[in-house]
């Protein structure tokens, strides 16, 4: 019995098993790439997934998240929260050009919407008697 049911390599356990790395350790990432792999196959969109596109999917989702959560931590700050709500979320994306535009029909939960009103809806600036108008188009 040299060694039987040790596991690892070589007499005596030395050399030892070496520690698994997961995918997403190895890209330097957070989003989990096994994960991504895993719905990338079971979500058929083909017959056959490269190993490059699931870490590459996972970097752009959580490329993705990082700005949303950045943007939205900002929103949270200027009206002085410490935590983020949906409110900030949709002031985050709706104040952004680009996530706009990737959300642009996008409905978020108790997010509200932007504050707007619009000019022809504002008080008129009233002219003071005594001082002088401008000369514009009318005149």
């Amino acid at each position: 019995m040299s060694g039987a049911g040790k596991g690892g390599k070589g007499k005596g356990g030395r050399g030892g098993k070496s520690k698994s790395r997961t995918r997403s350790s190895r890209a330097g990432l957070q989003f989990p790439v096994g994960r991504v792999h895993r719905f990338l196959r079971e979500g058929r969109y083909g017959k056959r997934i490269g190993a490059g596109a699931p870490v590459y999917m996972a970097a752009v989702l959580e490329y993705l998240a990082a700005e949303i959560l950045e943007l939205a931590g900002n929103a949270a700050r200027d009206n002085k929260r410490a935590r983020i709500n949906p409110r900030h979320i949709q002031l985050a994306i709706r104040n952004d050009e680009e996530l706009n535009q990737l959300l642009g029909k996008v409905v978020i939960s108790q997010g509200g919407v932007l504050p707007n009103i619009h000019a022809i809806l504002l008080p008129k600036k009233v002219v003071e008697p005594g001082k002088p108008m401008k000369a514009g188009k009318d005149e």
